[in-house]
């Protein structure tokens, strides 16, 4: 209940809002609770005695009442949807501003399912509860209390009957939250698991397709669908167990009123008014137990969504900003690595990188070159900090990097990433993406020496052709060769290009090799690759294998000192034919 009450800190700005719903709530109760009064008058005073003139104008008063009472909670409604759906935005902008500022390791540790599953259904969940509470939950205690207190004013014989079943119903509420708490968060778990499979599936649908693995998929929602829909209806199931049980009590409490109340009437100590008044204060006060039992199931939900919810806004950044950090002036480019080592783990097991050291000079180009899983890309993330080094250090001109303000740092620094992402909009969008303000002439130049140009004027809307869903419109190399425009734009005086072009040909590899050369003689360019042609004509060549350097060099030296890039040439460019 703890982060409830955290969470619920969101809907203070709305405390005007929140007020008023609730002092409208009040006064609908309170006409609400007048109307058996006025149906005990028009029985008592109008149809006992024959008096038409009394049931008239207590039939004008009870309709005056509804008419009130209907406006009062219309107005409750406006303000109290206010203040929830406000508190909902609010919320949610939070989760969203919170996740922006999520490390790759915070990302490594929630992943895609298990965040929308908080911006969206558990978000929803605590929502619902705000407005139920300034809708229901006022009006709950008031109407138990104003009903129970006329009761008792009325007929307290009568009033003791009905607090007898008081006791077996509030054991019954608790129990009924104590075994459905639980079942809310399996609930949300299984949610989580459902929108990854889900969110898997969609984004990699082309490959299911390729491999007719659509039964398989079809299998696996089948499973997290299914246990789902378990805990679901069991939690349904002891819901619809629950609300027949009080509803039997309410019953029982309107038969011993009858009863009891008819004994009365015989022997001339109330009368029917009052009879028919007491049922329907019966409903008035147990019905506010319903709408409480049925407030805690779901503030029972709603409390495990908010944990959930502060499981988000609770973490903290791996990586941050020092207290001291500096703020880059524009760098020149020199990149130094000293006896690096790094692990993905806190434990420090399994190290990817393994005492690494090496220098970058300004306006050098350097590759890295290795198998799969010797390091590279972990390398790279290192400079713009997407990750801290677990010893040694990373420094920039001199400076570690991680005594700097990162947005200074990675402003300076181009980037495309080994997995090519695009966003909804136009190409141009894309490419501004990490320079808004850039001029179309600088989109064109860009697109240029990243040899994009030419097939984005084959699109008839040129640069302003949309771009699907995750540029599904595109080929692999086409998105590729944005992305390096991308990098680009933001004229960096670092540029990591991450095995960016794996998907193009050679023939358009070698014409973006020779743009970038004459485009970028002051840029110190960072080059993963897989293909040995690509690093060529490298400043220096970083040999990668197991997480160490295992050469280091140019090609023509590394050619004469060693055996393993020797192997890694002979084995892809045969007998030196492509040397030159």
């Amino acid at each position: 209940m703890s982060d409830l009450r955290r969470v619920l800190r969101y809907l203070s700005p709305y405390k005007k809002e929140a007020t008023l719903a609730t002092i409208l709530l009040g006064f609908v109760v309170v006409v609400d609770l007048s109307i058996p009064r006025l149906v005990q008058v028009i029985i008592d005073d109008g149809v006992a005695q024959g008096d038409m003139s009394v049931i008239l104008w207590t039939s004008l008063l009870m309709i005056g009442a509804s008419i009130l009472s209907a406006a009062l909670s219309i107005a409750n409604t406006y303000y109290s949807v206010k203040a929830s759906r406000s508190f909902e935005a609010d919320l949610r902008e939070a989760i969203f501003k919170q996740i922006q500022t999520f490390s790759f390791g915070n990302l490594d540790d929630l992943n895609t399912g298990q965040l929308l599953t908080r911006l969206t259904s558990d978000l929803n969940m605590v929502q619902l509860v705000v407005t139920m509470g300034l809708r229901m939950f006022t009006r709950a205690p008031l109407m138990f209390l104003g009903s129970f207190g006329i009761m008792f004013v009325t007929n307290s014989s009568l009033a003791m009957v009905i607090l007898s079943l008081l006791p077996v119903t509030l054991v019954l509420v608790m129990f009924f939250i104590r075994i459905v708490r639980p079942l809310f968060t399996r609930v949300q778990e299984r949610l989580d698991f459902l929108n990854q499979v889900l969110q898997e599936n969609l984004s990699g649908i082309r490959v299911v397709k390729a491999f007719v693995r659509s039964d398989y998929e079809n299998t696996r929602f089948e499973v997290a669908n299914t246990e789902l829909y378990d805990i679901s209806l069991k939690m349904t199931q002891y819901t619809s167990i629950f609300f027949p049980i009080v509803m039997t009590l309410m019953n029982l409490g309107t038969v011993a009123i009858i009863y009891f109340g008819g004994l009365q009437v015989f022997a001339g100590t109330t009368s029917v008014g009052q009879i028919m008044a007491f049922t329907n204060y019966l409903f008035a006060t147990m019905f506010p137990v319903l709408m409480v039992s049925m407030m805690a199931a779901h503030i029972s939900g709603a409390s495990a969504s908010a944990t959930r919810i502060m499981e988000v806004l609770d973490t903290v950044p791996e990586i941050e900003d020092s207290p001291d950090a500096i703020v880059l002036d524009e760098l020149e480019g020199r990149v130094a690595f000293d006896n690096v080592t790094f692990s993905y783990r806190d434990d420090g097991g399994d190290p990817v990188l393994c005492e690494v050291s090496f220098t970058a000079e300004p306006g050098e180009k350097v590759a890295l070159l290795g198998q799969t899983g010797s390091g590279k890309s972990s390398l790279i993330n290192l400079i713009p900090r997407f990750y801290d080094a677990s010893e040694g250090r990373v420094t920039v001109d001199g400076v570690d990097v991680r005594e700097v303000k990162m947005d200074s740092l990675r402003s300076q620094i181009g980037i495309s990433l080994q997995e090519t992402i695009l966003f909804s909009g136009t190409i141009r969008d894309n490419i501004r993406y990490g320079n808004p303000d850039a001029s179309d002439e600088e989109v064109v130049e860009a697109a240029k020496t990243a040899q994009a140009h030419e097939f984005i004027m084959t699109f008839p809307e040129g640069y302003d052709t949309m771009v699907g869903q995750r540029g599904v419109n595109l080929s692999g190399g086409q998105k590729q060769r944005v992305a390096i425009a991308r990098a680009l734009l933001v004229k960096p005086k670092i540029i990591i290009l991450d095995d960016s072009t794996s998907a193009v040909d050679v023939e358009t590899e070698a014409e973006i090799e020779n743009a970038l050369e004459s485009l970028m003689d002051d840029t110190t360019c960072f080059i993963v690759a897989q293909r040995i042609s690509t690093v060529l004509k490298a400043d220096k060549i970083l040999v990668l294998d197991n997480g160490r350097i295992a050469a280091e060099g140019s090609h023509e030296e590394l050619m004469d000192t060693s055996p393993l890039y020797q192997e890694i040439y002979e084995s892809q460019l045969g007998d030196g034919s492509a040397e030159a």
